[in-house]
């Protein structure tokens, strides 16, 4: 019997671990494979090198991260800048979708900061949504996938919308079991470190995500650090009253109080 799997699917290389890696390292504890796809190569993520130069070590960089927890890579599939919700890139995310065949796929929130990462989202939404549809014809060519499929919305890099609001998830995963991890694989994104240092200040780029999770912890009221998410209606998707999240972790989730 094959591994149920969790599908990430965002906009840049270290995106999945600032928000989302804690969530699918505690499901592979749990007998999950771990799938990884930036849309976005990285390639406008620095202020010294060219193009070619930083999409060989952005690449690298992402890749030395799957290894450290034995997830699984998928290649992007353009430029930085360049993610719009047009079929060439659909159809591209869709084959991997049918290919991994995940029972959660985990993206960006529509109240992110950046385009690249709101269009991510819409992206992989669309690729789970017509993942099944006959003459929905994917690069490269899969057949279609007719189970069901959970999409996540993570809570926006942040922690807030675009206009400064505070957003609320609607349920936390405990990640202090797999915070080390969390931490080593944001690591291995060392020119993106560089480049955030020039381009926004972000000084102790591990700091810097150690204490989004520890703020979602704070709030979460039971775990030292946390990650958030909103599931997405089901319509299209999924059986209405399934939630694989909360069923695979257990305790290890809680739902936000101002949900209930």
């Amino acid at each position: 019997m094959s591994k149920p799997s969790v599908l990430a699917l965002v906009a840049h290389p270290d995106d999945i671990e600032f928000m989302f890696i804690g969530t699918m390292l505690m499901l592979q504890r749990k007998g999950w494979d771990i799938h990884y796809m930036t849309i976005a190569n990285g390639n406008c993520g620095t202020a010294v090198d060219d193009s070619e130069t930083i999409i060989a070590k952005r690449r690298a960089e992402s890749e030395a991260s799957c290894k450290l927890a034995g997830a699984i890579y998928h290649p992007s599939v353009c430029n930085d800048l360049e993610v719009f919700h047009t079929w060439d890139i659909i159809s591209k995310v869709l084959s991997v979708v049918r290919d991994v065949k995940p029972k959660i796929v985990l993206t960006q929130s529509m109240d992110d900061y950046m385009e690249d990462h709101t269009n991510s989202c819409r992206v992989a939404v669309t690729a789970a949504f017509c993942r099944g549809m006959l003459n929905a014809k994917c690069d490269p060519p899969r057949p279609g996938y007719q189970g069901d499929v959970t999409v996540y919305h993570a809570i926006p890099h942040g922690l807030m919308d675009p206009y400064r609001r505070r957003i609320e998830p609607e349920m936390f995963v405990n990640v202090e079991p797999v915070m080390q991890m969390k931490w080593d694989m944001l690591s291995c994104h060392k020119s993106q470190k560089e480049w955030l240092d020039v381009s926004q200040g972000m000084n102790a780029y591990q700091k810097v995500m150690e204490g989004f999770m520890a703020q979602l912890g704070e709030r979460s009221g039971r775990f030292k650090y946390a990650e958030g998410f909103t599931r997405r209606s089901w319509l299209g998707f999924s059986a209405e009253d399934i939630d694989p999240l909360r069923d695979a972790l257990g305790d290890d989730v809680v739902a936000n109080s101002l949900y209930r």
